[in-house]
Parts: C-alpha cells; sequence; structure tokens
C-alpha cells in the first residue's frame, strides 16, 4: 500500500528490531509505566513497548529495559492498538481526506474503510480514483471499497453514473482498493440479476472483501444474500437482526451513527458466550460538528461502553477483529512484529485519547496534530455538478395528472427513517394539490445532466408541517437536488440557493434563504478547513430547527439525507417517482389511486 502510514518496513529495521529485541542494541524509542489493553487476550497488564523505526519490536515487563534513543513515561494510560474503522462514508463529514485525518487521527482512528459512493454516483469512476489519490501520504491509512452500487436501485433511481462488473474488475486491480463496498442493491442480488451477480463476482474472484448492506433481511432471504457472496452489514436495527446476521456468518460492523440501536445490541453481546469475532464497528456516516465534537469512532466505543459494554470488548472489536476482517495481520494489535502504531487513553471507559503515535513516531497530543497536514484542493473538474436551471415556486406544487378541480387520492412517502406506504386524500384546485394537514412535499430535481430536470413533487406524512424548507444536494444516494417544504416559494428559495453555489445543503423560510452551507466539489464537499465546516454547519443545523419539528429516532435531521435510499423497502422519493427497493415498484406521485370527485 502507498501513504505515510502504509510505507514499507525495510530489511534492516526489521534486523535492527530483532537485535533490539535480543537487547544487543538499543531502541529508537520506548514507550514506558503503561498499561497495555492487551486485545488478543482480553487483559490489561503492565508493559513497556520498544519501537524500532516504524516497528514495534518489543513489549515487555516493564522497568526491564533502559536503553533507548528517547524514553515516553506513560504511567497511568492505557496503550491500545490504533483504532479501525471498518466502514464509512467520509463524505458525509464534508471533508477531503486530508481534513478528515487531520480531526479523527489525534482521537485514534487510524485506519479506515472508506466507501466512497456518494462520490462514485456523481463521479462515477473518476471519482473513486480521485478518493484514491488524494487519500495518499497522510498519517490516517485510508482503504478505499469500490463502489458497488452506483446507482443503487437501477430503474428506479438516475445517478450522476453507471458502474458494472467491467468497471468494479478496474477498481479492485487497484493496489488502494480493499474490496467491493457495501453491496446495497439487495433485490438485484437476491433475483441474480446479471449486473450484481457480476459484480459480486468480480468481488470474489479478486480475493478481497465483499461489504454487504442488508438492510431488514432476515430470514431465507438473509440466508441468500448471504450465499450469493456478500459477507458484511452494518444495516443493523435491533437485536435480533443482529444476532441473526452473526449467526449467518456476516461481519457485522456494529455503527455509531444509529445510537437508539446500540443498547440492545449491547445487552444482546453481553448475553452471548463470547465475544463474536465476526464484530467490527464502524461510523458509516458522522456530520462535521459531530465529528469535530466527538472525534469519530472514538465516540462510539465510548458510548458502547456507557451503554454497557466491556472497554476491553470495545477495543478489541475496533482492532483486533477489525484487522483479521482486513486480512492485516501488521496491525490490530500491541505485539512484537506489529507496526508501531499506539493510542495512548488517559481515560478507558471514556475512550479519551491523550496521545497517538504513529509509524513509531509522535503525530498528535490533547486533541490535535503535531503538524499540520497540507490541505489539497480539488481540481475544477470535481465542481459544476449542479446541472439545473433557476426554479420557480410553481415547480414545486404538487399537480395531479387529468385534475382540474375537486378531490383525489394519492399516494404518500409515510415516515421519515422507518417507510411505509401511505395515501392521502386532498382537494384540487386549478391543478394543484393542497397539502393536507400534516402532510409537506417533497420535490427530487434530477441535477447530474443525464434527463430532464422537471421536479418530481410527492406528499409525505413523515416530517409534520414545516415552517419553510430544507434542501440537499446529499440525498443517499443517487444524490439529485432534493427539497422537503409545504410553502413552493420556501422551496425554490432553497432550491435556488443550492443551484446558485453548487449544491450543498440550505435552508429557507419566508420565501429567502435564511442559512446556507456550500459544498461546491462534486455538491458533497466543502473547501474550508475542518473547524470552519463544522461551524458553518451548526448554523444550519440551527436554522433547520427553526423551521422542521424533529421527533427523534426517526425524524430527525440526518433523515432528510435518507429518505431518497432507493435501495432500501418501502416508499422513497426520487428522480423518477416514489420508488420502493424491496418490491422494485415505481409510482407516479401524481398519478390519482381512486376516482375524481368533481367540485
Amino acid at each position: 500500500m502507498s501513504g505515510t502510514i502504509d510505507a514499507p518496513i525495510p530489511a534492516g529495521t526489521r534486523r535492527a528490531a530483532i537485535r533490539a529485541a535480543k537487547g544487543e542494541a538499543p531502541f529508537d524509542l520506548l514507550l514506558t509505566g503503561g498499561t497495555v489493553v492487551d486485545v488478543a487476550l482480553g487483559e490489561l497488564r503492565m508493559a513497556d513497548v520498544g519501537i524500532v523505526g516504524g516497528l514495534i519490536a518489543s513489549v515487555h515487563p516493564p522497568g526491564s529495559r533502559s536503553d533507548a534513543a528517547e524514553v515516553h513515561d506513560l504511567t497511568g494510560r492505557f496503550l491500545s492498538p490504533g483504532f479501525v474503522d471498518s466502514h464509512l462514508h467520509l463524505e458525509s463529514s464534508f471533508m477531503a481526506p486530508a481534513d478528515y485525518a487531520s480531526v479523527v487521527v489525534p482521537h485514534g482512528t487510524l485506519t479506515t474503510v472508506w466507501d466512497p459512493h456518494e462520490l462514485a454516483n456523481v463521479l462515477g469512476v473518476p471519482g473513486v480514483r480521485w478518493a484514491v489519490e488524494r487519500s495518499r501520504n497522510l498519517p490516517l491509512r485510508v482503504l478505499v471499497a469500490a463502489p458497488s452500487c452506483v446507482p443503487s436501485a437501477p430503474g428506479l433511481e438516475l445517478a450522476g453514473a453507471e458502474i458494472g462488473p467491467e468497471e468494479m474488475a478496474e477498481m479492485l486491480s487497484w493496489p488502494e482498493v480493499s474490496g467491493v463496498a457495501e453491496v446495497m442493491d439487495m433485490a438485484g442480488v437476491l433475483s441474480s440479476a446479471p449486473r450484481m451477480e457480476g459484480i459480486v463476482g468480480a468481488g470474489m474472484a479478486s480475493g478481497k472483501n465483499v461489504n454487504g448492506h442488508a438492510r431488514d433481511l432476515i430470514g431465507p432471504a438473509l440466508q441468500a444474500y448471504a450465499a450469493a457472496g456478500v459477507t458484511s452489514d452494518h444495516e443493523i436495527m435491533g437485536p435480533e437482526d443482529f444476532l441473526q446476521k452473526l449467526r449467518a456468518g456476516l461481519t457485522v460492523e456494529l455503527r455509531g451513527s444509529h445510537d437508539t440501536v446500540l443498547p440492545g445490541v449491547v445487552a444482546a453481546i453481553n448475553a452471548l458466550p463470547a465475544l463474536p469475532p465476526n464484530l467490527v464497528t464502524c461510523t458509516d456516516d458522522v456530520f462535521p460538528d459531530e465529528l469535530v465534537e466527538k472525534g469519530g469512532l472514538r465516540d462510539t466505543l465510548a458510548r458502547l461502553v456507557g451503554h454497557g459494554l466491556s472497554p476491553i470488548h470495545a477495543l478489541k472489536m475496533a482492532t483486533l477483529h477489525a484487522a483479521l476482517r482486513l486480512k492485516r495481520d501488521d496491525i490490530g494489535l500491541i505485539g512484537p512484529g506489529r507496526r508501531a502504531e499506539v493510542v495512548v487513553l488517559s481515560d478507558l471507559p471514556g475512550m479519551v485519547v491523550e496521545r497517538v503515535y504513529v509509524a513509531g513516531r509522535l503525530v498528535a497530543r490533547g486533541g490535535a496534530l503535531l503538524s499540520p497536514l497540507l490541505r489539497d484542493l480539488p481540481p475544477g473538474t470535481l465542481r459544476d455538478t449542479v446541472k439545473i436551471p433557476r426554479q420557480s415556486a410553481p415547480a414545486f406544487t404538487l399537480r395531479p395528472h387529468g385534475v382540474e378541480n375537486g378531490t383525489v387520492r394519492l399516494p404518500v412517502v409515510g415516515g421519515a427513517r422507518v417507510v411505509r406506504w401511505a395515501e392521502a386524500e386532498v382537494a384540487v384546485h386549478g391543478g394543484v394539490a393542497e397539502v393536507p394537514p400534516g402532510h409537506a412535499l417533497i420535490t427530487i430535481l434530477h441535477r447530474h445532466g443525464r434527463r430532464d430536470p422537471s421536479p418530481v413533487v410527492c406528499l409525505a406524512d413523515g416530517w409534520g408541517e414545516p415552517r419553510g424548507a430544507v434542501a440537499t444536494t446529499i440525498s443517499h444516494d443517487n444524490h439529485n437536488l432534493l427539497v422537503i417544504g409545504r410553502d413552493p416559494a420556501d422551496m425554490a428559495a432553497a432550491a435556488n440557493a443550492l443551484i446558485a453555489c453548487g449544491g450543498g445543503m440550505s435552508v429557507s423560510r419566508g420565501g429567502e434563504a435564511i442559512a446556507v452551507m456550500p459544498l461546491p466539489v462534486a455538491g458533497l464537499l466543502a473547501e474550508t478547513p475542518p473547524a470552519e465546516t463544522a461551524a458553518a454547519f451548526a448554523r444550519l443545523r440551527e436554522a433547520a430547527d427553526a423551521v422542521m419539528d424533529w421527533k427523534p429516532p426517526f425524524r430527525v435531521f440526518r433523515g432528510v439525507t435518507g429518505i431518497s435510499l432507493a435501495c432500501n423497502p418501502g416508499p422513497h422519493p426520487t428522480d423518477l417517482g416514489i420508488s420502493d427497493g424491496g418490491t422494485g415498484a415505481l409510482r407516479d406521485p401524481a398519478m390519482p389511486l381512486a376516482g375524481v370527485a368533481a367540485e
């Protein structure tokens, strides 16, 4: 692998480590006085760690060696292997790789498995190539997974590009690519569709991991999904599907982005006779303000411990288990012959990271890197991806087909994160449907220039009655322009703000945009430094709070970006209509479901 953290260990360094381990030569660095978290045996033990170059040479009894060029006293601290975030979408942070690394490395994350399918759904294979190139020469190991579902639900949505078996085989040939990214087209896998069969087959032929997305799959469907060759899942919704997926042999990537799921899952883990080796941790999606404030994966680990999981179990999932999943025997453990990647914790249950060592060097202390990373702004080819003309307010009205005046029943996207098909009777005046009480409008505009961007407008009953509008070009996973609101003037204002700045997120009220978060890079990433990005997003959240009534755990801000996830079961609005990834159905939201009663 290329990159600073994965630089090859020279033969001379290994020979020097052998001599140092035998006491025939001094260490370059000696970490003394700490308690090693032994994730292999599941124990805490006092030990000193001797390092030569980028290699751990010896883990030996405390105080038994003092010969080293440099000694760091870590008395009272805990020494853990570097954390591995087994599945994430870096785009959710709105940050390019160097900026992301500058935030998470000081909090102990030293390896990530990045599925850049947000970039790929906008830019295709060139977006993945950019992700690989910008992930080099960092103190963070970025293992890129090749996006498998571009689009996530063929025929139900239109993204900015398409990736098939041929493109997958090309990406898997790149040394930086660790495997096939989450296989989201569950219907395609279960029906043995040629495209998905070819994509999964390319992954198996490469010998690399084939990662999954098994939302709501249990029983026979889950068995079939695993039989197809998929080997992991992070879409855990509760203890029962969690246990079913472990029993099916899938590696479960327990994610921190759905905190309400964690208490029940931790209770299920604690009831097992042993910690399953096919259990790892991930963040999946973390917005920039949360990332900067809480540090990413370390926060997930702290919350797992807070819900009752043993700290050693939490660290084992995030280190040794993850390394085994990645087929990496050079990381994941503080032991001789492993890479010298050490996370120093001042508070074990709280997962408070005090220092971080990479390649045998101290790189971070007190939550910050000791040396700043070079910020490399993306090239212009990643901009200008919102190919939509300015919109007028009437474009955001719902106009039932064939109805000028009267009442009519229309399909409704019911719910937020957990959705259901619903219907509503609406009054129509002058060809425009009135939005019923308790309902909102969701509008999708194709933004990639591959089809007519005419708005697709549908009713939704899971979001209350917005007092303004929220718009976003982050709309999983086609990343078309999505707007949610009630008043067409508000919706047009929010949409036009993003059309003008090249993408991002916006909030409007009273017919004017009141907050805009520009994300000019593919309509997904910011150009500002992490602290500025986090602050800007916090202001956007505050503005959204003023126009939306959130009702956790499902009606939350994050849900706005996920309501269009067409591969999942149930109704989801896309640029082609209301789709259902479970059945393959696609409905026209303006097509009446019943007869019209004239006024």
